[in-house]
């Protein structure tokens, strides 16, 4: 698949099909504010403030606002949803079910200015940092943001002229099960599952990878599992070292919750080294 910045696409005048993936943190909107001053729900109605406030109706109502015409499937797995939503977007393309994906996520929490009460051994970081792969790791804290890439296959970007920014080789998907030490933590032998079949799928050996954006939250349970993880996938086909960098985008926004993954696809997506 290709990821097109700007696409500039006009679904009035496309022939083919748009299709939506995405999905959302919980309308903290609806919750903070809105429940707060009935006078507002009532000037525009409760059923408007459900549709607009609820999740399963983000991807349906941004293909009515638009009038587009392909699949439009919201996706909620949680952290990782809007990766979830770029692999869902790639699979429909490549089975031919739409010609242009939109795929993303977003988090918007409110009040915008908010603090937590750290416990010790908790997932929030004790002084307000998220050192990712770091040893003074000690948690994340909450970020915000919406991101959204165009998705097209290969051949037809080309063939249309776009602007094509990055190409997906391969994405796998599947979930630990209960394998991990609890339902919030990580497996080390499910993560490796998907990145060894990510690696499959893309005809990429793992010293061709020179840059993992990882998930990293800045826990000192969680980073040390995914590093783990993605050792037990490489050393399934090489046993060299020092070859791949790796980071995670949480160090610099935070955890955007929903829109986390896609975040860090664009991080990706505009680091220096990789387009030199």
């Amino acid at each position: 698949m290709s990821a097109t910045p700007a696409s500039g696409y006009d679904p009035q005048r496309y022939a083919g099909r748009i299709g939506v993936y995405a999905g959302s943190s919980s309308s903290t909107y609806l919750l903070n504010h809105l429940q707060t001053r009935p006078e507002l729900i009532e000037s525009v109605g409760r059923l408007q403030v459900r549709i607009g406030n609820n999740r399963d109706h983000l991807a349906t109502v941004v293909s009515y606002k638009l009038d587009l015409k392909g699949p439009s499937i919201t996706v909620q797995t949680a952290c990782s949803t809007s990766l979830v939503a770029v692999h869902l977007a790639c699979q429909s393309l490549l089975g031919g079910e739409c010609d242009i994906a939109l795929a993303g996520g977003v988090s918007i929490s409110l009040p915008q200015k908010a603090g937590y009460r750290h416990q010790d051994g908790g997932i929030h970081s004790p002084d307000g940092h998220c050192r990712a792969f770091d040893a003074r790791g000690e948690g994340f804290v909450k970020g915000n943001g919406l991101g959204i890439v165009v998705l097209k296959r290969l051949e037809d970007a080309i063939e249309d002229g776009d602007t094509v920014l990055a190409v997906i080789r391969g994405s796998a998907i599947n979930n630990d099960g209960s394998g991990k030490v609890g339902y919030t933590a990580p497996g080390v032998d499910g993560q490796a599952a998907a990145i060894a079949d990510a690696l499959a799928i893309s005809g990429c050996k793992p010293e061709d990878v020179t840059y993992i954006e990882a998930h990293g939250t800045g826990t000192p349970i969680g980073d040390p599992i995914e590093i783990a993880a993605l050792t037990q996938a490489f050393r399934i086909h090489t046993p060299k070292n020092g070859f791949c960098a790796i980071g995670s985008v949480k160090t610099n926004i935070g955890h955007a919750s929903a829109a986390a993954g896609i975040a860090g696809v664009l991080k990706l997506l505009l680091t220096p080294a990789r387009q030199s």
